[in-house]
């Protein structure tokens, strides 16, 4: 007995159109809630920097035909402890996942995430690819030369 697989037909372009815009957005929303759980208190350019790392992260894979970190704005931010800001044991996790458009933080973040996910944000880091906060010196960091220091991040580019 022949197994029959149904025929799909190709989606529509309007409905490749509606499914990109949606995806877009879920771009936007995480990127912005990876700045808010990040870099909140560093002020518009702390957020902006935090989004140039992501976006170099994503770059750097689309070159390089896919990189373990990810290949997508979503995959990067939610890579499993790259952002502790997603971690499930993260203090102010359940804060990340519930915050609004009402939170001036947030709307900031909201609108750096927009422009970087539409590629019209200027890049603070000279391409980093990787920071940390200025108190800690994580393993990866030894012996590397930092290429930008923002408020209270130090930023390296790692991926060359």
């Amino acid at each position: 007995m022949k197994t029959l697989i149904p025929e799909f037909p190709p989606a529509s372009p309007e409905k490749d159109a509606v499914n990109h815009a949606l995806y877009r957005e879920m771009e936007v929303d995480t990127l912005a809630r990876t700045l808010w759980g990040e870099a909140r208190g560093e002020g518009t350019a702390g957020m902006q920097a935090v989004a140039n790392v992501i976006l170099n992260r994503v770059k750097a894979s689309e070159e390089q035909g896919g990189l373990w970190w990810g290949n997508s704005i979503i995959q990067v931010c939610q890579k499993p402890y790259q952002f502790s800001c997603w971690n499930r044991t993260e203090a102010n996790f359940k804060k990340l996942l519930h915050v609004g458009s009402d939170n001036l933080y947030f709307a900031s973040a909201l609108r750096i995430a927009r422009r970087g996910v539409y590629a019209s944000l200027q890049d603070l880091t000279n391409g980093a690819d990787h920071y940390h906060a200025a108190g800690i010196m994580p393993f990866w960091a030894k012996n590397q030369k930092p290429v930008a220091v923002i408020g209270h991040h130090i930023f390296y580019c790692l991926n060359d």
